[in-house]
């Protein structure tokens, strides 16, 4: 994706988004901070609270970060205020009660260029709570067989998509430097949809313009197919786990 396209599908995003009522908002003469739930996570009440809370404190965050800014520099603000938004969307729900949320955040400072973020969010909705891909293999140990297999996967899935989006692959190692075969290195993960009802495919990890490429070079989103994790699969991964990625999935955007 170029820089006109990132440019062009941040502003399609927030434009979209604007038609729609916030679930928490601050508008004034210095920022704009929007955040957004899908009805898929408003429609479990105990995730629903999860995401805005968070969201809340992500909005006033941003806001006092904002205020402090126009104090030191009132010129920052010279075309206006500052905007941000951030969504929160249902990528999967596996075993009935594994969901899986693409957390995007876009940030306007009238800087060079708006900037994006993304995370992901694994909610239990049987516990209620947040929790991570450890339940489903036997060993996660930073710089363990699991791990190393996982990294590996990520980079031959990164460096697969480089070449459809014709990126010269020189340098890629550097870019890749900081994914370290631990679990809170690795990447922003999801478990990815299925063919079969109910199963995940393998796993997918969301990376940012900067994270793995150049901002021209857009979102990054890496797929670990689920035979590449058989072998350290835990009873519960061996359960969830299964069927292929679904063909809509395979596009780059999710």
């Amino acid at each position: 994706m170029g820089f006109i396209g990132a440019a062009a599908c941040l502003a399609l995003s927030a434009a979209f988004a604007a038609e729609l009522k916030p679930d928490a908002a601050i508008k004034n003469r210095n920022v704009e901070a929007n955040v957004f739930l899908d009805d898929k996570i408003k429609a479990d009440p105990a995730l629903a609270a999860d995401c805005l809370a968070e969201g809340k404190k992500w909005i006033d965050k941003n806001a006092a970060e904002t205020n402090a800014s126009r104090k030191q520099d009132p010129q920052l603000f010279h075309d206006g205020g500052w905007s941000f938004e951030r969504k929160y969307d249902t990528r999967s729900v596996v075993d009935g009660h594994y969901v899986s949320i693409v957390r995007s955040d876009y940030m306007d400072t009238h800087a060079a260029h708006p900037n994006s973020d993304v995370n992901t969010i694994l909610w239990d909705s049987a516990q209620k709570k947040r929790i991570s891909i450890r339940p489903f293999f036997t060993e996660t140990a930073d710089n363990g067989p699991t791990m190393k297999a996982i990294q590996s996967g990520v980079i031959a899935s990164l460096n697969i998509e480089k070449k459809k989006r014709d990126i010269d692959e020189t340098g890629a190692a550097d870019w890749y430097k900081d994914l370290e075969p631990k679990l809170l290195k690795i990447g922003a993960v999801t478990l990815a949809p299925s063919t079969v009802s109910g199963k995940s495919s393998g796993l997918t990890f969301h990376y940012p313009p900067y994270a793995v490429g150049s901002y021209v070079e857009g979102e990054y989103i890496a797929f670990v197919p689920w035979e590449t994790l058989k072998p350290y699969l835990s009873p519960e991964g061996t359960k969830i786990f299964g069927g292929a990625r679904p063909k809509d999935d395979d596009d780059g955007t999710r």
